[in-house]
Parts: C-alpha cells; structure tokens; sequence
C-alpha cells in the first residue's frame, strides 16, 4: 500500500507522521523549537525554524526504515492559523513571524472595522469581525509601526505555506487557513477584492488559493534530497489546524461536531452552506472539505483551567498521585467525582485569559461564585471541571442557535482521557458523545488528505469513513442532564452581572504600574 505524510507545524513543534492509505500509523517525529515574547501581548516565531524542523522531521521519519522513500505517494500540510511571514522579493524572511496569540493589533482591528464600514459591513464581505489573533491586523501593523520592513514586503505567506514554499518553491495556500486571514471571501472561497481595496492591499502580496486535498506542488530536488525522498512527490493544499484536526476526526457532514478539551477548547461544526453568525460571536470559515465549510467556538482557558487548578491548588493531590504512581488529573478527577452534579450551587467561571466565545472580552476574568462553608476540595475541582464545559456548551448554544443540527459530539484532548469527563460533557452538552480510534489530530487529518488528492480515495468523506471509526459512546444520563439544564442558565448570567466589574478590575489593575 501507499504511503502519506502529514505534517503539523504547530506552536511547540513540528509533527510529522507517515500512515498507510487504510489509516495505519507507521511512524511518528516531533521536533521543538522555541516561541519569543520580545514584548508583553508579542508572540513570534522565526519561520525558518518551521522548516527545518519539517525537514529533519521528515527525514528522521524515513530513516526509522518501517517504510520505503518510494512508497511515500503525497504528502499534507497543516499548521497554526494566523500567523504572518512576510517575505522580500528574494523570499527572505524580514522579520519574526507574528503568531495567533500575539495581542499588540487592537489599533488595526478597529482600523479594519472603520475601513470597511463598521462591523457588519466587514461581517458581510468576510464572514467574520476583526480580531487580534487574525493575519490582516498584522499586515496593517507592519504598514503602521515597522514602514521600511513593509516596503520590502512583497508576499505575506501563513505557517504551513512558508512550509510548502520551502518544500515545493510554489506560493499557494488553502481555503481553510485562508479563512482566517480576515482577508478572504469565505462564501465565495476566494480573496476579498472590495475588503483589499478598502484596506488598500495589493493582492498581489497573497499566494494562489486551492482547495485543500488539490496538488499545490512537488517536492522539489534540493528539498527531497534533504529530507530523503525522491523529487516530485505531491503536496496537497493541506488545512489550518481546526479544519485538519476536524477531518482526523471524521468532521465532514452535518450531524457530527467536535469538541476538543486542550489548554483552549474549539467546538467544530460542519456545514453544507455558508451559515454566518451576524454578531461574530463564532467564526465561519471554509472547511477542508471542497465545497464545505465550517463554524467554530474558541474557550480560551477550557483545560487550561484544570491545568492551573493542578498546578496552583493541587499540590496535594500532585503528591498523591507522585505516590501511586498516577497521573495528578486522576486524583483531581477521581476526587470530583465525590462531589453532586452541580457542586451545590459552586459555579467557576473559566476565564483565566479572557474569553473569546461568545464574549470577545479581554478583560474577562475568572472566578468561583457561590462559595459556602458546605463546599470543600471535591466541590472546587468538579466546579473547575463543570465551568469549562459550561463554556464548551456556549459554543454548542450558538451553533444550535443558528440551526446546524447537533446529533454526536465527538471528543479529544484532555476532555476525551478521564471517563468521567466525558460523561460530564454529554450530560451537559445534552447529546451523545463518542469517541474514535484515531488520536494523531491535525498531522492524521492532512495525510487523508494527501491521499485523496492522489488518487487513493475519490473524496475526503470517503477517506474518513474507511479509516475512522467510533470506538466509545456515552448518552446523557436523564436525571444529571436535568440538573446541567437548570445550572447553564444560572452560570451565563453570572458573566453579564459581571462583565461591568471586569472593565473596572482592568483599569485598577492598570493604575497600580
């Protein structure tokens, strides 16, 4: 059987894996490489660091010899979204990318938004409201605060595409990334002339869009010497992190969502047609499914919370584990479970970083409401764990709110390990949840995607019916689901009673140096 290589450049590292056409996991690298904060709200990477960490990874995956460089038929792309690499007209990189989670755009979101009209104007051409996370505050940041780098500018290129210029010397992207650009027309899966003029961009600075299992290029010599294999093999547009990881996980037709439990949570939802959230509250992008696109809610700090519960409060429990030779999360959980659904009336609102869905806001901060003498441990753990979800299911609110029927949540990260978590999630989201045998996420998804842009299956849905298949399933149970339903209200009001102290918590905190 063919071979497919899916490539993930991520935040922390690359990850690269090779699977076989019928979804088998030969092998798998990932190589680190460090992130910089030069300034506080700065995040930056420097590019090349992508690509030799995609180089030496690829080639540390050949040389483990499960598999022949021959046999290697394509191969797929998928990397963090947003990020900015600006190349002069010798495809130098001129300066550090700036990342997703770089914060210094405020000014330039609000610029955008004037441009172009107002908010809803800007929603109308792209199908999504600025924000600082987003590649074209970025650009107007470049034109705003560095002049001279900007007229040495001559293309601004995403993570994974600065990725394939190296690999296949072509200037390509992919719908799915392409959507977060802020500069795309999502429904027409093409860039945005009307928003371009009014920001007066060239488009001349943006790479050639395809779909995302289309062939972008080949491999070039110098590149496949490099890494092992042979010259020409194709690589395929690949996908933005979400719409990858949404494909390995079988997210193609309408019914199935994803809720996935990192550090961050993301709730995706595929969609036949261009469905668009008039107050921005989800984004609506192109899925890498041709002719498809997608929504997707973002919690901030969804398992971020119970990672700093561990690490803040949880010493005790870190010891307890450290004892019986167990995972911290299992003490903390197991512990959780002592506690009654609800936690008697304790609510933690999960906003350690601020929150982005559905409230856009900074300055969001969390918080337990609702402590009493009755509370102990087992009651602020399973609150924790009970207050991500609840913003898991502000997510799920929205995207239901806009009629993309919900029938099975299927789970991974963090949220998808403990038993009990999972069941939590169905009885609060209030669907069933499952999951699947594949866990290789964005790097699993991308390789589908190389093999159905060679020719190994005739779609992507296709692909992921032949190689995922659901390995678990959990209902809601009748009774708890009746006490999530009676607390969800209870805990989003709690958000709008405070959001007026959290402005004011800013400023304090601002005034104090």
């Amino acid at each position: 059987m063919s071979v497919f290589l899916g490539i993930d450049i991520g935040t922390s590292g690359t990850k690269t894996i090779a699977i076989r056409e019928d979804g088998t996991i030969l092998a798998s690298v990932t190589i680190e490489y460090p992130l910089s904060s030069p300034k506080p709200g700065w995040s930056e990477q420097n590019p090349e660091d992508w690509a030799n960490a995609t180089i030496n990874s690829v080639k540390q995956i050949v040389q483990k010899g499960v598999f022949k460089a021959s046999e290697v038929k394509g191969i797929g792309l998928s990397g963090q979204m947003h990020g900015s690499v600006f190349l002069d007209k010798d495809q130098k990189v001129i300066r550090p990318a700036l990342l997703w989670n770089d914060q210094r755009t405020a000014a330039e979101c609000a610029e955008i938004e004037e441009r172009a009209g107002g908010r809803k104007k800007l929603i109308g051409m792209v199908a999504n409201p600025a924000l600082t996370g987003f590649t074209a505050p970025k650009i107007l940041w470049l034109r705003n605060k560095e002049p001279k780098n900007y007229e040495r500018m001559v293309s601004c290129l995403l993570p994974k595409d600065f990725v394939r210029l190296r690999l296949t010397g072509e200037f390509a992207t992919e719908v799915s990334d392409a959507s977060g650009t802020l500069l795309l027309d999502v429904q027409n899966r093409k860039w945005s002339a009307p928003l371009l003029k009014k920001l007066d961009l060239s488009a001349s600075i943006l790479p050639k869009v395809y779909e995302s299992e289309e062939v972008s290029g080949v491999l070039t010599t110098a590149a496949a010497e490099q890494m092992g294999l042979p010259a020409g093999v194709p690589v395929v547009g690949g996908g933005g992190d979400q719409a990858a990881s949404a494909v390995g996980n079988g997210i193609v037709r309408k019914g199935v969502l994803s809720a996935t439990m990192g550090t961050s949570g993301v709730v995706f939802a595929h969609s036949d047609e261009v469905q668009i959230d008039p107050e921005g509250r989800v984004h609506t992008f192109c899925h890498a499914v041709r002719g498809k696109w997608h929504m997707m809610g973002v919690v901030l700090s969804a398992g971020g919370s119970l990672q700093w519960y561990r690490n803040q409060l949880g010493q005790c429990e870190t010891a307890v584990a450290k004892s019986l030779g167990q995972d911290p999360y299992e003490v903390i959980t197991a512990q959780a479970q002592q506690a009654p659904a609800g936690s008697e009336g304790l609510f933690f609102l999960p906003y350690l970083t601020g929150e982005r869905t559905p409230h856009a806001d900074p300055y969001a901060r969390a918080a337990w409401i609702g402590l009493s003498l009755r509370h102990g441990r087992s009651h602020m753990a399973r609150s924790v764990i009970e207050g991500a979800t609840f913003a898991m299911r502000d997510c799920l609110e929205i995207i239901q709110g806009l009629k993309v029927p919900v029938k099975e949540v299927r789970l991974s990260g963090g949220g998808a390990r403990s038993a009990f978590w999972r069941q939590l999630q169905a009885d609060i989201y209030g669907v069933k949840t499952a999951t699947i045998n594949a866990s290789e996420g964005p790097a699993f998804g991308v390789a589908l995607l190389a093999a159905v842009g060679t020719g190994a299956y005739k779609n992507v849905v296709e692909a992921c019916d032949a190689t995922i298949q659901v390995t678990d399933s959990w209902q809601p149970d009748t009774k708890t689901r009746k006490i999530y339903d009676a607390a969800y209200p209870l805990y989003a009001q709690l958000y709008q009673s405070l959001k007026g102290d959290y402005s004011a918590i800013a400023k304090f905190v601002a005034a104090q140096g």
